[in-house]
């Protein structure tokens, strides 16, 4: 079965999470997106693990349904096409411990595929420290640690690091990480086969470490609403449970795992080198290793994936190897539809035509990736215009940093003017553009 998976989400029991990343809100989202297969998140929380075992049932190995899944949809009038989604047990641990005489802060994802898995996994952490303060723990524990913990009380779970180049919580953070996967896990590396890319980074960019060739890259949106879910994403040809999930990753060789949707890496808020508070956003050729403090205020730099990605890169340009999965760089559907109508992508007017969208095509990614641009040109020419040069890579960037998104378009702002009038076909009424200087 070809899916697609979203495996690193966030409950309410995180913090700043909506209260609408409940279970059923995940659900009606995730058929919105075309998901088929989401994370729990948050698993070792005690609030969010009893949700999780009174709106859940058990359905493929691994995998578990809503037991009532004739809920409202993402919101009124939306209906998407009716596609299976299953939910796996997952978790994030915030790991922060001393190693090598320096302060480390790396976060790791947990999967397991059953109740009795999470429950042992609790107890022992229950034991490290408060897992019931936030859905995403905060422990003093050694990264090694948890995965022994993991392979001690679950036999099928494997674990993930997380985002690995966010600068703060990472495992090659510049502000706390290591430089090798083995200085993070020593021993039990072998157990270690996935890496996250996060959102400030793609496989090109990873690709150019050959240390990290044995791992497979996964993509997820990390989300803490129900509307950001699938902002990254894994496609997947398997049979359709955990386990043919976990090997598809750990053997890749086989070509089940094919590949991941991403951000554009310039969008993630981590991507450049910068500092945020006096809107200083540097390239790393323009960093001096030596000094690397904001040439405005003199304060240290928040130092970008980039960075480190060309500080650890043996190569010039990235490899990869045969039957190697490729990715996707996508712009979330409401924020396309934004830049054409010139509001938020969470504004009424933008929402009505992307519920006008997915009622036609199905999902959002039916349409960002599988409708055909004539359909799309049938619908509204520019919107057609702006999936193909989505598809084809042709937008523009400005890069995020130290915290601050980047923001990725399609258009130049002269171009719409003239196309105002196919959109006003598309939107029913034509649209006032924003000034350039606002």
């Amino acid at each position: 079965m070809q899916y697609v998976a979203d495996l690193h989400i966030h409950s309410p029991f995180s913090r700043a999470t909506s209260k609408a990343s409940n279970l059923p809100g995940l659900y009606a989202w995730s058929r919105a997106k075309g998901i088929n297969l989401i994370g729990t998140g948050d698993f070792t929380h005690p609030g969010w693990l009893q949700q999780i075992k009174e709106l859940l049932e058990p359905a493929e190995p691994g995998l578990y349904r809503l037991r009532n899944e004739n809920i409202l949809e993402a919101f009124l009038g939306l209906t998407p096409e009716n596609i299976p989604v299953r939910f796996v047990l997952t978790a994030e641990i915030s790991c922060i411990y001393k190693r090598q005489n320096k302060v480390r802060k790396v976060h790791n994802m947990l999967f397991v595929p059953d109740f009795e898995s999470v429950e042992k996994i609790n107890t022992q952490l229950g034991a490290v420290g408060n897992i019931e303060s936030d859905g995403r723990p905060i422990l003093g524990l050694d990264s090694r640690d948890l995965l022994e913990i993991l392979l001690e009380n679950a036999p099928g779970g494997f674990l993930v690091p997380a985002h690995i180049w966010t600068p703060w919580f990472s495992l090659f953070g510049a502000k706390s990480g290591f430089d090798r996967v083995e200085e993070c896990f020593g021993d039990l590396t072998e157990h270690v086969f996935a890496l996250e890319t996060g959102l400030s980074s793609d496989p090109d960019m990873i690709r150019r470490i050959s240390a990290l060739d044995r791992f497979a890259l996964i993509s997820n949106s990390d989300c803490h609403s129900p509307s950001k879910l699938g902002r990254e994403a894994n496609l997947f040809d398997t049979d359709f449970n955990y386990f043919a999930m976990r090997d598809a990753l750990k053997n890749r060789e086989t070509g089940e795992f094919k590949g991941t949707i991403e951000f554009f890496p310039e969008e993630g808020k981590y991507h450049s080198d910068g500092h945020r508070k006096c809107q200083v956003c540097l390239d790393p050729f323009e960093v001096n290793n030596n000094d690397t403090v904001c040439p405005v205020c003199s304060k240290p730099l928040t130092i970008g994936v980039k960075h480190r990605v060309l500080e650890l890169a043996d190569r010039d340009k990235p490899h990869y190897e045969a039957n190697e999965p490729g990715y996707k760089s996508m712009i979330p559907l409401p924020e396309i539809l934004g830049e054409i109508l010139a509001r938020g992508p969470a504004t009424k007017g933008v929402q009505s035509l992307y519920t006008k969208m997915i009622n036609r095509f199905g999902s959002e990614f039916n349409i960002l990736l599988k409708t055909p641009i004539e359909d799309l040109n049938n619908l509204s020419p520019i919107v057609g215009e702006a999936i193909r040069r989505v598809r084809e890579g042709r937008v523009s960037k400005k890069t995020g940093y130290d915290g601050k998104f980047g923001v990725i378009t399609v258009f130049e702002p002269d171009e719409l003017d003239p196309l105002s009038g196919q959109i006003s076909l598309f939107s029913g009424r034509k649209q006032k553009r924003r000034s350039k200087n606002r």
